[in-house]
């Protein structure tokens, strides 16, 4: 199974043609089920449901309550923003988490609980975007604590284990992954696991989703670092969910345009042999 995390960036840049880019690079790796963080819609139009037309998938969205910042980064905007998924498969029920904000900016970030109907068993896909600012690790850690407990509210569905992905804005070893996790420091909910499947990756593959290569990021002037991130629960029966493989991707143009100011994560999660 083929899962998926990318920040495409709202309505940054050129959206139309990075759209296109977007919709090139999800074609060609014909993934399973993806988290989508920065989708933007229109009232006409949104990208999410864009996509899932163009590359005959379900999908499913949030909108964030507080779209003014937005607006206010793009002058002229009203476009919505939030958090999508996007699956192969029927989404047969959702739920929607507003993260706390205490001590931090409020910018109406969510988790997207989607329970993907995939012939192998239901699968709990969750997708979240944290607060951005460098100085805001203690929000975002009460925000991974808020998430924990969502997955573990919305993780019993059968054998398959909980996927979550998403932008968290955070480094490997800062205190709100290492918590989130839950295996390098006491887990948010007790006895709670979500294994980082950048631990499975080839130690010499490139490994940073925000990047000064890509011209979009480079012009913050922020060193490179590994943001966005796919977690899996332990594996159940059998292996199933156990991490295959995992690596970057969305990090090149397409024609000339850069999809998005991040790249992308794709894992690939063990099934049974039938499915």
């Amino acid at each position: 199974m083929r899962i998926l995390t990318w920040n495409v960036w709202w309505r940054f840049g050129p959206w139309e043609a990075r759209r296109e880019a977007i919709a090139s690079t999800l074609a060609g790796l014909d993934c399973d089920v993806v988290g989508l963080q920065e989708v933007w819609g229109d009232g006409e139009e949104n990208l999410a449901g864009w996509l899932a037309d163009r590359l005959g998938m379900h999908w499913t969205w949030a909108a964030s309550d507080r779209p003014g910042r937005w607006h206010a980064r793009l002058d002229g905007s009203t476009a919505d923003v939030g958090d999508a998924v996007l699956s192969r498969w029927p989404i047969v029920d959702r739920d929607v988490l507003r993260l706390p904000t205490e001590g931090g900016r409020d910018d109406g970030h969510q988790a997207l609980f989607a329970l993907v109907d995939a012939p192998v068993h239901p699968v709990p896909f969750f997708t979240v975007h944290l607060n951005s600012a460098p100085h805001e690790s203690a929000v975002r850690c009460a925000q991974v604590r808020a998430l924990a407990g969502f997955v573990a509210a919305h993780q019993d569905h059968g054998p398959f284990p909980p996927v979550v992905t998403g932008d968290y804005n955070a480094l490997p070893d800062s205190d709100e992954m290492r918590l989130f996790g839950g295996y390098r420091t006491a887990p948010a909910v007790t006895g709670q696991v979500l294994l980082d499947a950048w631990e499975y990756a080839d130690p010499a593959a490139p490994a940073a989703t925000w990047d000064p290569a890509n011209p979009y990021a480079a012009r913050t002037l922020e060193p490179a670092g590994r943001i966005d991130y796919v977690h899996v629960g332990p594996p159940g029966p059998g292996g199933i969910g156990h991490v295959r493989s995992v690596r970057r991707v969305g990090d090149r143009p397409v024609d000339g345009v850069w999809p998005s100011d991040h790249a992308a994560v794709l894992a690939e999660l063990a099934v049974p042999a039938s499915s």
